[in-house]
């Protein structure tokens, strides 16, 4: 079962490399999440990237991240904060601060891209309801929809 996605809102839609599903994406979170409580920080996720998006006013109104997971679209997370930098070697950077949520949507295939995109509300996939994912494992879920069976 899905519910609508936020129509009007503009997303960003990003690989996510070195993860096989989205369980190994929440793992590598809650780590992370639990070093950053340890050292007394703030609840966050941090993604940095090469390049700023433009458009980051309409992004951080209501827009996710979304993670393109062994060639689907699989989960979002919602976006906090974008924030530019240089770092040690002077070289400009760009920290997308997230939600650690992560948000279950509706698998869609994406082709291989380098970087990240904009993504239309309108064109990004439903958010499963609950978060929930359907009762079959993650990669049996991707071998049928490849089949065209689900």
């Amino acid at each position: 079962m899905t519910v609508a996605a936020g129509a009007g809102r503009l997303n960003l839609i990003k690989l996510c490399v070195g993860v096989d599903s989205v369980e190994d994406l929440a793992d590598w979170i809650a780590e992370r999440q639990a070093d950053r409580q340890a050292r007394g920080l703030p609840e966050q996720q941090v993604h940095i990237t090469r390049m700023a998006p433009t458009r980051s006013a309409e992004l951080l109104d209501g827009g996710s991240l979304y993670w393109v997971i062994k060639g689907e679209l699989l989960c979002r997370q919602s976006l906090r904060a974008i924030e530019t930098f240089v770092d040690g070697e002077g070289i400009g950077r760009c920290r997308l601060v997230l939600e650690p949520r992560l948000v279950r949507v509706a698998a869609r295939p994406s082709r291989p891209f380098q970087g990240w995109r904009y993504l239309k509300g309108t064109e990004a996939p439903a958010d499963l309801q609950d978060g929930a994912a359907p009762g079959l494992p993650e990669a049996l879920q991707r071998e049928l929809r490849q089949l065209g069976l689900l």
